[in-house]
């Protein structure tokens, strides 16, 4: 993505936080006024920091809206209604870092076990949805920061996604998803 589209998207998402924190609603987005690239149904996450900090992370993994709207409601809803966290406050509003995430549509990935998933992860690139039954947890790419051991990071997106981290059955779905990324504060 373009840096003058880039600057767009975290101008947007620090704008709905602003009015969020001001007046507890949300940014009016039209898309129409926004580049061709925004106006395209995609799904994103935006990630929000304080000193490399996680400070609220919300995002969507099926592209139902424009883009540029799902930036503003996930950036929203990552500084206001992320449950991990209180709502974010004017004071730290001024030393927030915004990484937003771009994904691209989540692909099956087949398997024959879990040392076979194992081995198709790609580090650093691949993100994860795994799904059983009504547990779902996805992991973006750069998790593998913190993670970058395959069985590790398998195993602590099993435990997000509400399972035990040694579970193992074959009924388990895997999705895998590479995302565009950048970062502004």
């Amino acid at each position: 993505m373009e840096i003058q589209y880039q600057k767009q998207a975290i101008e947007t998402a620090k704008a709905t936080i602003q009015l969020g924190i001001a007046r507890h609603t949300q940014l009016e987005i039209d898309p129409d006024t926004f580049e061709p690239l925004f106006r395209e149904k995609k799904a994103s996450f935006v990630t929000l920091k304080i000193n490399n900090e996680l400070r609220g992370c919300i995002g969507s993994l099926s592209a139902y809206q424009a883009l540029i709207t799902d930036i503003a409601n996930n950036a929203f809803n990552a500084a206001l209604k992320d449950p991990r966290f209180p709502p974010v406050n004017q004071s730290e509003f001024e030393h927030l870092q915004y990484h937003i995430s771009i994904l691209n549509t989540p692909e099956s990935m087949t398997f024959a076990s879990e040392e076979d998933l194992l081995e198709q992860l790609r580090p650093n690139i691949d993100g994860l949805i795994l799904s059983k039954g009504s547990n779902r947890g996805t992991f973006l790419p750069s998790v593998w920061k913190q993670l970058p051991n395959k069985t590790d990071f398998l195993k602590h997106l099993k435990q997000k996604a509400g399972l035990d981290p040694q579970y193992w059955n074959n009924d388990i779905r895997i999705e895998r998803y590479e995302v565009d990324e950048f970062s502004g504060e």
